[in-house]
């Protein structure tokens, strides 16, 4: 632990020298300048997180129903709720997830068949020696190919969503744009994700009725929204403090970052949830790449935020939306993320898409409640 302390300390202490030394006036503020982002984006995340904490201790609430435990421990959150979780094969998961996405239209729908039949666009097969997780990589030029382990469930369903949506971002960016514009942003990758995964649960939820399945559905949901609008919002606030304090001229020993860290996990899981405080301290070594990557974990959140204020516009039929997200999509790189994210129909500078997130959060915990019984 005393390496990753050093590695991590040493690397908030260059950040604020960094920002220091271009006389920004915080680490946060030359952080997120590159790609033109107000801080007022990062602070109201963090705050409509805040706000919504009594959802997620309701949900911790209705989890331990499902589970039918007396107390929920902290690594109960990753427990299945139902004991005969649904086989899904690979073909059933490209036609679940096509269908999914034909309300942005049969040439979207085509593209992503054609990859997925017949170019070959995802290795899905479990392999040994193959790496953990799951990405989305290729050029201008080339396929944009997706790495990923299907393991006939429902949570491969949803990841081969996720990242054909990184896919089709590339694919349409490649097909629309120079090579100077060919990449974007992850504050703008995340948003085309999480908006396949968002309309292929939104199908899903009506398609398949059995209860079984509805249960491995609202876990590979809520999966979903624990790690990005949980444990990243909770990374964000322990990431900003540990540079304030380092602003301050504070030191970072390692009882001070595991002490943080349980606190804000604490405050996060609420009373319902036993808490190992010495087992969650140490959560901020297992995320040493994200940490050190300044300022980065919080566009997760926002990434699902506006993912899920596109996707409502278009699953509700408004005038427009498909074509302002085919727009964003096949803008890749040209402007800032956050001015393609607003002609889109998204302002992550207000904090309504992130409790419009949470809005629906709010409907998967209370299908889950009256599942739970």
């Amino acid at each position: 632990m005393g390496l990753w302390r050093r590695c991590l300390a040493g690397g908030f202490k260059q950040n604020v020298f960094t920002a220091r030394a271009r006389r920004y006036d915080s680490t946060l503020e030359w952080a997120l300048s590159p790609a033109n982002i107000p801080t007022s984006v990062f602070h109201n995340l963090l705050a409509t997180f805040q706000e919504h904490l009594p959802l997620w201790h309701r949900y911790w609430e209705a989890l331990r129903r499902a589970l039918k435990v007396e107390k929920l421990a902290a690594y109960d959150v990753h427990a299945a709720p139902t004991l005969s979780p649904p086989t899904v094969t690979w073909e059933q998961a490209v036609e679940w997830t096509c269908k999914g996405m034909e309300p942005l239209g049969e040439e979207y729908v085509a593209v992503m068949r054609r990859g997925l039949e017949e170019q070959r666009w995802v290795d899905f097969p479990p392999n040994r020696g193959k790496r953990m997780g799951a990405f989305s990589t290729g050029a201008q030029g080339i396929y944009p190919f997706v790495l990923m382990s299907f393991n006939n469930d429902v949570q491969g369903v949803s990841t081969l969503a996720h990242e054909l949506g990184h896919s089709m971002h590339s694919y349409l960016t490649w097909q629309n744009q120079p090579p100077i514009y060919a990449g974007y942003s992850l504050f703008a990758a995340e948003v085309a994700s999480n908006f396949n995964q968002a309309l292929v649960r939104h199908y899903l939820m009506s398609a398949v009725t059995d209860r079984d399945f509805q249960l491995a559905l609202i876990e590979e949901t809520m999966a979903n929204f624990h790690r990005y609008f949980f444990i990243m919002p909770t990374l964000a606030r322990f990431e900003l403090e540990m540079h304030e304090r380092v602003e301050r001229g504070e030191a970072l020993t390692a009882d001070l970052l595991c002490g943080r860290m349980a606190e804000l996990f604490r405050e996060a899981f609420g009373p319902e949830v036993e808490f190992d405080a010495e087992r969650i301290g140490i959560t901020w070594a297992q995320f040493p790449t994200h940490l050190y990557s300044r300022f980065y974990v919080y566009q997760y959140a926002t990434g699902i935020a506006g993912a899920h204020a596109l996707a409502e516009g278009v699953l509700e039929g408004r005038p427009g939306a498909v074509e302002r997200y085919l727009t964003f999509l096949r803008s890749g790189g040209s402007g800032y993320a956050m001015d393609l994210l607003r002609e889109a129909g998204v302002d992550l500078s207000s904090p309504e898409p992130v409790r419009a997130a949470f809005a629906v959060m709010r409907g998967v915990v209370e299908r889950l409640d009256s599942l739970a019984g």
